[in-house]
């Protein structure tokens, strides 16, 4: 099965996520880009591939126990950007800004946990975002466009929220797009000591 580690975004933010996907759209109209559909919009916290049936239930465990230490946290989704800039997108996201650091641990310790059930590559730094757009052969007058109008968008807030749990989530991919199925859902529970 296709895995992956995500926080779930709240309605109301996904709605403002929309509705800047549509702004940005206005600068790209052509095939060139790929944009998440609403019920995609999640922030990956791992990214596993492959994993055998078999050992979901080891793995269900294994992220059971990462998230034990962690209190809910209170994340906030702004701006707009680029991977691996605006320049030459490969990807639009929104960000999600970690000033404390808290997301940051809490992606490490499911990196961690998750280390023996996957062969994907360590990702050099974690960055927290929601993927808007992927994009492929942008011209440079579409990347100009798409620039100008993300500059735009920089520090536009998309919302805040709580974040109580995580989800080991399926990803089964189609001409339709990716579909994906919650498989576990784990609680952040424990005291902030903050």
């Amino acid at each position: 099965m296709r895995l992956f580690i995500a926080i779930a975004i709240p309605e109301p933010v996904k709605a403002r996520l929309e509705t800047a996907q549509t702004e940005l759209r206005r600068a790209l109209p052509g095939a060139s880009v790929r944009w998440a559909r609403r019920e995609q919009l999640h922030l990956t916290l791992k990214f596993l591939g492959e994993v055998a049936a078999a050992r979901v239930e080891p793995l269900a465990e294994a992220l059971r126990n990462a998230c034990q230490p962690f209190a809910p946290l209170r994340l906030r989704l702004e701006g707009v950007g680029g991977f691996p800039n605006l320049r030459r997108p490969r990807v639009l996201w929104a960000g999600v800004p970690d000033e404390a650091g808290r997301l940051a641990q809490l992606q490490a310790a499911v990196d961690g946990a998750t280390r023996d059930f996957s062969n994907e590559k360590k990702e050099p730094g974690f960055a927290g975002h929601v993927t808007l757009a992927r994009l492929r052969d942008l011209n440079r007058t579409e990347a100009d466009a798409l620039a100008e109008r993300a500059d735009g968008m920089k520090q536009q807030p998309f919302g805040q929220w709580t974040v109580d749990q995580i989800k080991l989530m399926r990803s089964e991919l189609s001409p339709q797009g990716a579909r994906h199925t919650p498989l576990a859902i784990f609680t952040l529970t424990a005291a902030d000591a903050r």
